[in-house]
């Protein structure tokens, strides 16, 4: 199985984990965009779907959490099994078709919005947004102005750009979201640190992983739902990942320049990690999915070597390790893959 997943640096966190073990489902996300519409398959999910995939999560006795306890979910009851709901771009398929199963089942999650969007063909009015925000479930969350690839972008146009939805939150809802999704989930350390001094608390990319302590709080992971990384069986597997920790992964910048390309990563684990050698990991260099060569240098730091460049937008290693009772550690890195 091989699943697109990333996980954030060990920059912005709360502590350092001192037991990895099941006392720690960590917390896991997933992101939605459009409901009912075929013509979308990377990014709809059919409705009967999306109704059977939160039966799964219920019968499992997963518990959904409030954004408003978000942080509080991922340090305290830790042995308990928790997910967080998020939707990003704020269209009209979800506001039809999802929103009155949400709002009868009165399941919490967050709503990412862009503000130039918002109102024009396809997409929610300030209206029905205001109708979300006023309901005790919901967070609408910040998804940029533009939805433009702002991390190609120079410092002053990203700054302009969250700025401007900034403003446009505190006219429209009284108040700016502590939640940011990055457009298409794509961020540097130059934007994740706009991010944080605009006054975010949490930011979102749309790369696979678990959360718990350790994750960066400005490069948090998502498990990307749609047509083909919604089917059942997978959704299942998903509900059984468990967070991967880790001190560091390097190199650090999430954006990749063809000088650096590429890349040689390091992954610096915990001490505690049971049958950390079982290890195996994937990349897609070359635009070919292949069994990544890696070694230990030391008894936790783990080098992968990438043979051939990263091809097209998107550089991913993803790498599991199995556990009992058929659940998996998911650790992956996404890079953004810079044409300079």
């Amino acid at each position: 199985m091989i699943f697109s997943i990333s996980f954030g640096l060990n920059q912005s966190n709360l502590f350092a984990t001192q037991n990895n073990n099941f006392d720690d489902f960590g917390l896991i996300s997933i992101m939605y965009h459009r409901f009912n519409e075929n013509k979308y398959p990377s990014t709809n999910i059919t409705l009967e779907v999306f109704k059977e995939q939160l039966e799964i999560i219920e019968n499992q006795g997963i518990k959904f959490i409030h954004p408003k306890n978000f942080r509080n979910s991922i340090i305290s009851k830790k042995g308990e099994r928790k997910i967080l709901l998020t939707i990003d771009d704020g269209l009209l398929s979800f506001y039809k078709n999802a929103w009155p199963l949400l709002k009868e089942k009165k399941i919490p999650f967050i709503l990412f919005v862009n503000t130039r969007e918002v109102g024009s063909y396809n997409y929610m009015n300030w209206e029905q947004i205001l109708e979300l925000h006023n309901d005790k479930n919901v967070e609408i969350g910040n998804h940029s102005h533009s939805h433009e690839y702002l991390v190609d972008e120079n410092k002053d146009t990203i700054k302009d750009d969250l700025l401007k939805s900034i403003e446009i939150f505190n006219n429209k809802l009284g108040t700016n979201s502590e939640f940011f999704s990055y457009p298409f989930g794509e961020y540097s350390l130059e934007f994740t640190q706009i991010v944080k001094d605009l006054g975010f608390k949490f930011a979102f990319g749309q790369h696979s992983g678990v959360i718990d302590e350790t994750k960066n709080f400005y490069e948090l992971p998502r498990f990307p739902i749609n047509e083909k990384y919604g089917e059942i069986k997978r959704f299942k597997n998903l509900m059984k990942t468990l967070p991967f920790k880790f001190k560091a992964i390097r190199p650090e910048d999430r954006y990749l320049l063809q000088s650096n390309n590429p890349p040689t990563i390091e992954i610096d684990f915990y001490e505690d990690i049971k049958n950390l050698k079982q290890i195996t990991c994937f990349s897609n260099e070359g635009n070919k999915w292949r069994n990544s060569k890696i070694s230990f240098k030391n008894k936790n730091l783990l080098e992968i070597r990438i043979a051939e460049k990263f091809i097209g937008e998107r550089g991913r290693i993803n790498c599991s390790l199995r556990e009992k009772d058929g659940y998996w550690r998911w650790l992956g890195i996404q890079y953004v893959v810079s044409d300079r």
